[in-house]
């Protein structure tokens, strides 16, 4: 496994509903961190499909649902927000 110093790091730039909506807040060693919910995360990693693989995102999909990470109404408000409720329809139903 590669050093930390050394994995690659994408930055991908979100603004209006699809930046703020989503954002959960942790405190970890007594510092705040925000990070976006597991269902808001499945919804970005199909908007960025075509950078990351459409099999990385519905891996993503599966182990959310799995995991009972999210519900399936937060994963289809997500997909929403993020436009990408057709895109996600056909996935979302084959797991319901």
């Amino acid at each position: 496994m590669p050093s930390v110093e050394h994995l690659p790091l994408r930055v991908f730039r979100f603004s209006g509903q699809a930046f703020a909506e989503g954002i959960e807040t942790y405190e970890i060693e007594g510092i705040p961190l925000k990070v976006y919910s597991p269902a808001k995360t499945v919804a970005d990693c199909f908007k960025y499909r075509n950078k990351i693989g459409l099999d990385v995102a519905i891996e993503a999909l599966r182990d959310c649902w799995r995991k009972k990470k999210a519900t399936a109404d937060e994963l289809w408000h997500f997909a929403k927000v993020c436009r990408m409720a057709n895109v996600m329809r056909p996935y979302l139903e084959s797991l319901v």
